[in-house]
């Protein structure tokens, strides 16, 4: 199951790096492709601009030019596949650790959609997909940590 929602998790955030690689090229036909649908208009995913590197907030603190204002497709790329490591890992040490990491993936899930929501005023399906699979790897983390952590032996 956490290798499924790691899967999704890494597929959403690598399509959202070619998104952004595709818009800076300025195909429009690129552009149509990963539109998404509303009554009135197409557009491209709300990933780009300020929010769409660095969470809108590296640039702020560390500048323009820091090697941490990444698209924050390339930091879902590391997340899910730090997730994926510590998955494999065995011990309580790697469990928290995903709790942890987990916990971090859920506040910049909330942050995100804020933004999304109540900023840019905007729906993505993507977006929200990977909010639900960030959650449901908390969940699993969850459930991973306060497991049994081993059978002991009785005498």
């Amino acid at each position: 199951m956490v290798a499924a929602m790691w899967r999704l998790g890494r597929r959403g955030a690598e399509w959202g790096d070619q998104s952004q690689i595709l818009k800076r090229k300025e195909s429009a036909f690129a552009l149509s492709i990963l539109a998404i649908s509303r009554s009135e208009t197409r557009r491209p995913l709300p990933s780009g601009g300020r929010w769409g590197q660095g969470f809108g907030l590296v640039e702020h603190v560390l500048g323009r030019d820091s090697l941490f204002n990444q698209s924050n497709s390339i930091f879902g790329c590391i997340f899910y596949t730090v997730q994926l490591l510590l998955g494999c890992l065995r011990g309580h040490w790697a469990s928290v650790l995903l709790v942890l990491s987990s916990l971090v993936s859920l506040v910049g899930s909330v942050y995100l959609a804020w933004i999304l929501f109540f900023v840019l005023y905007d729906f993505c399906i993507v977006c929200i997909t990977t909010y639900a699979i960030n959650v449901g790897l908390m969940a699993l983390s969850i459930r991973e940590v306060s497991g049994p952590q081993g059978k002991v032996k009785g005498h």
